[in-house]
């Protein structure tokens, strides 16, 4: 079976500029977990789920660091710690969201798709047709697929 096969057609999306606030209300009078970004022309350009939304609820943290010949070293690296500080002041989608989705086009098979999310550990993935979004996959719907292949 292919993504297109299974996939949801009616996605719910937001642009960059949408709120923390608007994201919260989408996320959670949708019953969905998260939501893709898309520029003027339906294109993905990122994506922002509840995980990335937990941020805004956390204690700021320093880093973890050591020190070694004078200078300090960062055990997640400065990249991770400037990006967690950034979602932690973010007010829009644009500061929060995920820029490197995993997208699928139409023809993948589910069994590939079911693949994906266990080794990226993703929950949704948008389907694409031309870098614009046509359908998106959760983990519920391969799940129904795998329900519906057993009976």
């Amino acid at each position: 079976m292919k993504a297109s096969e299974i996939m949801s057609t009616n996605v719910i999306t937001i642009k960059k500029d949408t709120t923390i606030e608007e994201i919260a209300h989408i996320l959670t009078d949708n019953n969905i977990s998260g939501v893709p970004v898309i520029d003027e022309d339906n294109r993905i350009i990122g994506m922002v789920t509840q995980k990335d939304l937990l941020y805004k609820d956390v204690e700021p943290r320093f880093p973890a660091v050591f020190e070694i010949l004078g200078g300090l070293v960062f055990l997640k690296g400065v990249k991770h710690y400037n990006e967690e500080l950034k979602k932690l002041v973010a007010t829009k989608a644009e500061d929060i969201m995920v820029k490197k989705v995993v997208t699928v086009n139409e023809d993948m098979i589910v069994e590939q798709i079911a693949e994906l999310m266990v080794e990226k550990d993703i929950n949704r993935i948008p389907v694409v047709r031309d870098k614009k979004i046509i359908g998106i996959i959760s983990r519920g719907d391969i799940v129904k697929y795998i329900a519906e292949m057993l009976e």
